[in-house]
């Protein structure tokens, strides 16, 4: 029967919060990025323009259409060479960088599909009487109905950054140490991998759960 061994947990926490604080820092970054870009890709895919809005659809499709792994994988491969062609050797760790331009466009395509879905679950007579008051179609939109698809699609993008945060355990597969890769290697070193793995899916699971709790409050708050 194994025998669980405990002891190295403490030890170990220093290097899983370095590993939990490069999570959050992409995390952040790609919530961040993904909201303001997918923004724009909303209102393009919400255009007139029909190149603007083929574009935008391509984008969308596009990157929803590849595995999560394989962006990270393509990124880390031409991240470096992009950036040591513009800016000659990079004084920056590339497989951070790699994993921040990654998981924000990544995540951008999701996150236009939820502000998409909230702008268009604004009624149309909020256009006509923001164009009514003498506003142009931007400043309708960014005064008027942003404000108020975003008061409505709030739980789903916070839904959406619990996935994120799940999701940058992918980043082992170019070599960044976050949590989850702190806690595997640590466990790997010191042959108490079971139990690292155990205590970062105990962590894993009381941050997702609490962030959901939360979210499921303000999704009460807001329907009320």
């Amino acid at each position: 029967m194994y025998q669980f061994d405990w002891s190295s947990i403490p030890g170990a926490l220093p290097y899983l919060w370095q590993g939990m604080v490069r999570t959050l820092q992409i995390t952040g970054v790609a919530i961040v990025v993904g909201i303001l870009l997918g923004t724009l890709i909303a209102v393009a895919r919400l255009s007139k323009s029909s190149i603007l809005s083929n574009l935008a659809a391509l984008y969308v499709n596009g990157f929803r259409s590849i595995p999560l792994v394989m962006v990270l994988l393509w990124f880390y491969l031409l991240v470096p060479q992009i950036i040591s062609g513009l800016f000659g050797q990079p004084g920056v760790d590339i497989r951070l960088l790699s994993a921040f331009v990654a998981f924000a466009l990544f995540e951008a395509s999701y996150y236009a599909e939820i502000i998409r879905a909230g702008i268009q679950s604004v009624s149309r007579g909020q256009v006509s009487a923001g164009l009514a008051l003498g506003m142009t179609s931007g400043q309708t939109m960014r005064l008027i109905i942003l404000p108020q698809a975003f008061r409505r699609m709030t739980p789903l993008l916070l839904t959406q950054a619990i996935i994120l945060f799940q999701d940058t355990s992918l980043v082992y597969v170019i070599g960044l140490a976050e949590f989850f890769g702190v806690a595997y290697n640590t466990g790997n070193r010191d042959g108490t991998l079971v139990e690292l793995l155990l205590f970062a899916g105990a962590i894993y699971f009381a941050i997702c759960f609490g962030a959901s709790m939360v979210v499921r409050s303000l999704q009460k708050k807001l329907v009320s």
